[in-house]
């Protein structure tokens, strides 16, 4: 594996961001950032040999600080939403950053997306990491935590790890949006889920608590199917968001999602040990100015942000989303590329 690292900027308090390319034997390559430990590219090869970029990015720094969306970013302390701006752990309310209308949203204002990472370079990978501090946007407990990214073989891989001295919170992902024509919208890009269930939103993309079968509805993604051709159905699962914005219930198969693109030739497969994947198809999105020219509008991507259960920490009969004081967390996701002939 090359790993290679350059200068991406500076913020505005004068502290340096680097971006580095890790390519792999095969030619692959991903470019990483230690600000929001974000995945800024992934070059993958279509049914040509021609490399494409399947991830939305920008060109400079400033539309990773400037620009809402988190795009390629590593999200927490707790990915996706708590009702309330708020929870009780261990008999202790904690109040949170309402940065979503009454709810708290992708760890709060100044989340894991918004800091610059330490950096590790190892012989077959790039490890970020840092300590977020107890208190930190209303979380308790000092919290360090590392995120490693590599290549094994044609697939790319994240691997998280955390420990804490009090008991806290946790939801950890990647918001990456996945185009796997690397340009245009995603309408007729192929998903298929391995979820017969999922957890339904109020009109506020809030879990309702209602576990749902998929069977019948938009959400139903257990054979191939468009991402377009359901997203604009007049269902409440699609409606208040436009689109998907919704989480699912993995139900353990491996792979757990793959993505196709009939025009690229491109395949995905995701691999996760988490619970649930939220699927959000970048529904009204821009326009935005993004790399190499691009302009990136309605539905130009996909996420598929491996994680707990939106606000689970309010529902106790859910997969818990406490890490207690002294034990630690891991969780891998492994994105696999193959084409279709």
């Amino acid at each position: 594996m090359k790993l290679t690292k350059r200068p991406f900027g500076a913020l505005e308090n004068g502290t340096a961001v680097h971006c580095w390319t890790m390519e792999n034997e095969h030619g692959l390559r991903a470019e990483l950032l230690d600000y929001g430990a974000t995945i800024r590219s992934l070059q993958v090869p279509d049914r040509y040999g021609v490399l494409t970029d399947v991830v939305l990015g920008y060109d400079t720094l400033e539309g990773y600080v400037k620009t809402p969306g988190y795009l390629g970013a590593t999200i927490g302390r707790f990915a996706n939403r708590i009702g309330g701006a708020s929870f009780e752990l261990n008999g202790k309310s904690y109040p949170l950053a309402k940065n979503n209308g009454v709810n708290h949203l992708h760890g709060g204002l100044r989340g894991f997306d918004k800091y610059v990472w330490d950096a590790h370079e190892e012989a077959d990978g790039l490890v970020f990491s840092r300590v977020s501090p107890d208190g930190e946007e209303g979380y308790p407990g000092t919290l360090t935590l590392s995120v490693r990214f590599c290549w094994k073989g044609d697939s790319f891989c994240i691997h998280y790890h955390a420990e804490t001295d009090q008991d806290t919170i946790l939801n950890l992902t990647n918001h990456s949006y996945f185009n796997l024509n690397g340009k245009g919208d995603v309408q007729k890009q192929l998903l298929k889920i391995h979820a017969d269930l999922f957890t339904p939103n109020d009109d506020v993309c809030l879990p309702t608590g209602e576990i749902r079968p998929v069977s019948g509805t938009a959400m139903d993604f257990r054979r191939f199917k468009a991402i377009g051709q359901d997203a604009d159905n007049d269902e409440d699962c699609v409606r208040a968001s436009r689109g998907y914005d919704a989480n699912f219930i993995l139900d353990g198969s491996i792979p757990a999602v793959t993505a196709r693109s009939p025009e690229s030739g491109i395949v995905m497969q995701v691999t996760t040990d988490q619970p649930g994947v939220q699927l959000y198809t970048a529904n009204g999105m821009g326009p935005v100015s993004g790399k190499n020219g691009q302009v990136y509008g309605h539905r130009a991507a996909f996420c598929l942000e491996t994680q707990h259960y939106p606000d689970c920490i309010h529902h106790p009969d859910w997969p818990s989303c406490i890490l207690r004081a002294g034990e630690a967390f891991d969780s891998t996701t492994v994105y696999a590329f193959s084409v279709d002939e």
